[in-house]
């Protein structure tokens, strides 16, 4: 049995399933923000309680919102900004008390839909997570790519390219540089967007009930979001020119994500013609915590 475990930002999911995929078990817990010893003490518990659900023992592996510097293992590029610095990899270990492997939640998203998502039957997997904030995984032939720093994908922390002067510098963001693409693509840059001009908060889901009802404001930071979106994944085609962009997060459930998108990236790309396929993560928010479980597949 295979055991995952998704450490978000807002909520620690777990996962038991078999190795053909078929899941047993699922549960979740919110994340204890800022307390790194409890969220410890929720991802020990959750799988105490699989094993007890199941009655089998499993391999754990763990997807954590960052990444672990490849020789002291300790977290860095979290922004889960509790997790910077730390050991994770042997505090976890130690808690657990057995053999686990940790890895970046968006790199177990990339190699979760790359082995039975949206991802299937393509070589090279670019998977976008756009949530409270905005990164990415690569898969290669199905598996996650790291590379030898651990930051391969961190498309996020790329400055926004083509800025107009009301871009620059843009906004500060947790890294501590300015104009990230998570500042301006995340869920929660898309809602920051329209309280700055509505003056009102907002989640993302009514403002775009509110476009789709005619509402002007609304419509307009649509635009801007998708051409801001397109204006980053313009580079990744630029370079890399994956067989498919897979999207996950929050904004990816917006249906006129997929209808708005590839116009707009075909406008930004040096190539003359833009064929890669756009699709929906298959699996979802479980994507992640399944990616995470087939580190032992």
């Amino acid at each position: 049995m295979l055991i995952g475990i998704d450490w978000g930002g807002t909520k620690i999911e777990a996962v038991a399933m078999e190795r053909d995929g078929r899941e047993l078990a699922r549960l979740r817990r919110d994340t204890p923000r800022h307390d790194y010893a409890g969220c410890i003490r929720i991802i020990v518990e959750l799988i105490d309680a699989l094993e007890a659900k199941t009655g089998r023992d499993g391999t754990i592996g763990i997807g954590i919102p960052g990444s672990l510097e490849p020789v002291s293992r300790r977290g860095k590029g979290a922004s889960s900004t509790w997790l910077l610095g730390q050991p994770v990899e042997k505090d976890l270990r130690e808690a657990i008390r057995r053999e686990i492997r940790v890895e970046n939640d968006a790199d177990c998203f990339a190699a979760s839909e790359a082995a039975d998502g949206a991802g299937v039957g393509h070589n090279v997997v670019f998977a976008v997570i756009l949530g409270s904030g905005a990164g990415a995984g690569i898969a290669i032939g199905g598996k996650a790519h790291h590379g030898p720093n651990n930051s391969a994908g961190e498309w996020g922390h790329n400055p926004l390219p083509f800025p107009d002067v009301t871009e620059i510098p843009g906004r500060a963001c947790y890294c501590g540089r300015h104009g990230c693409m998570e500042t301006w693509v995340s869920g929660r840059a898309f809602e920051a967007e329209y309280a700055r001009h509505a003056g009102e908060a907002s989640k993302a889901r009514d403002i775009v009930d509110r476009m789709r009802n005619g509402d002007r404001l609304a419509r307009m930071l649509w635009e801007r979001y998708v051409d801001r979106l397109a204006r980053g994944l313009a580079s990744v085609v630029n370079t890399l020119d994956p067989d498919v962009l897979v999207m996950g997060g929050g904004m990816s459930n917006i249906d006129e994500l997929y209808d708005d998108l590839p116009a707009a990236l075909g406008r930004r790309i040096f190539s003359t013609v833009f064929h890669t396929p756009i699709r929906r993560a298959v699996h979802g928010d479980a994507s992640g915590v399944r990616g995470a479980a087939r580190l032992w597949a």
